[in-house]
């Protein structure tokens, strides 16, 4: 924890040198008979490297590394055929899945939400509206004193100051989430801005931007007046403060285990199999959830496996994903900003792993 909260307060320019030094080995691989090599998304990233470690731990034949590049990098690296797995926030497209020459399995391995973290000295606690926040991410508005956010919050003291709005600079998982839930509640930012890995931000002035979770994180910590979004085990890392945010029901919900648990509890999966690979097709997504207590913005996150493999290799990988839904695993997903899988869930994991082979 020590080291996450140094790297993460650390400056900008710190983060390509941190990244690239260090793809988070964890067993020694002089030791490995079997190596592991994985790329995508910074949205798991904090509780994949976790797992990996753990496992690692348990298994120290097994090499395994992951770099967080971001989802779209992931993709692109697992369509490339230059690394074991990848994971990604926003899964796979059809199109995409049809470029695996040998076939794409996408498990669902843990849940999370992205939050709107914020930098106001004086203010502990931020409420905001499902229009307030869709303004401020297209640009509408800018200052914090506006009197739709000072509506919501009657008691805090906003200061006079300018909105600096953070996004990211890479192709992002965490992008698509905010923006598939932003385009659901506000058609004007569905218009202007739209859903997607890059979405057609606003550039003006007030907004900047950062490479991945921990990125936008650091920018926002050390940038009085800054709004950002990120998975909400980032914020948790870095301790900044996350807003209290106001769902489909009216209320103002703030994000955790329950409230996250909340806005999954109706998921279905589709029916029908992955292309190549027949395994099942275990993406859905809830954009806009019911429920009096439900977190609006929350998401599954997917590790993406081929379905052909070094015979090794994919009893490894079994292997590892059978250790991440186990309850030694899952059970470590609350204090980390994550949340669990239910049981069910799991087990359609399990039998959808059951095609790496």
């Amino acid at each position: 924890m020590i080291f996450w909260r140094a790297f993460f307060t650390s400056f900008l320019p710190l983060f390509a040198v941190a990244v690239a030094a260090a793809a988070f080995a964890f067993s020694p691989q002089s030791r490995a008979e079997i190596t592991l090599r994985g790329t995508g998304a910074s949205f798991p990233y904090p509780i994949y490297t976790q797992w990996f470690r753990d496992f690692s731990d348990l298994h120290e034949n097994v090499f395994i590394s992951y770099e967080m590049t971001g989802s779209g990098a992931g993709i692109r690296d697992f369509i490339g055929e230059t690394i074991d797995f990848a994971a990604s926030d926003a899964a796979m497209d059809k199109a995409e899945i049809s470029l695996v020459k040998r076939g794409a399995v996408l498990l669902p391995m843990t849940a999370g939400e992205v939050v709107l973290v914020y930098n106001l000295p004086g203010v502990d606690t931020l409420k905001l509206s499902r229009e307030v926040y869709a303004d401020i991410f297209r640009g509408k508005i800018s200052h914090w004193d506006h009197r739709k956010i000072a509506a919501a919050n009657p008691t805090a003291q906003l200061p006079d100051l300018d909105i600096t709005v953070v996004r990211r600079s890479d192709a992002s998982g965490t992008s698509y989430i905010f923006t598939g839930h932003l385009s659901s509640i506000s058609t004007d930012f569905r218009k202007k801005v739209g859903q997607g890995r890059t979405p057609n931000w606003p550039s003006p002035d007030n907004f900047r931007k950062a490479p991945g979770n921990q990125g936008v994180a650091a920018l926002v910590k050390q940038t009085p007046g800054a709004i950002g979004y990120v998975e909400y085990g980032f914020a948790k890392l870095v301790e900044l403060p996350v807003a209290e945010l106001q769902n489909r029901a009216g209320n103002f919900v703030a994000p955790g285990a329950e409230s996250g648990s909340a806005a999954l509890e109706n998921v279905e999966f589709p029916d029908g199999k992955l292309p190549g690979s027949g395994a099942p097709n275990l993406v859905a997504w809830e954009w806009d959830p019911e429920g009096e207590n439900a977190y609006p913005i929350t998401s599954f996150t997917w590790l993406l496996l081929y379905a052909e493999q070094d015979d090794k290799k994919a009893a490894a990988l079994r292997q590892l994903v059978s250790y991440m839904l186990s309850d030694e695993a899952q059970d470590q997903a609350e204090d980390l900003g994550y949340i669990p899988l239910p049981e069910e869930v799991r087990e359609k994991v399990r039998e959808a792993s059951r095609f790496i082979r």
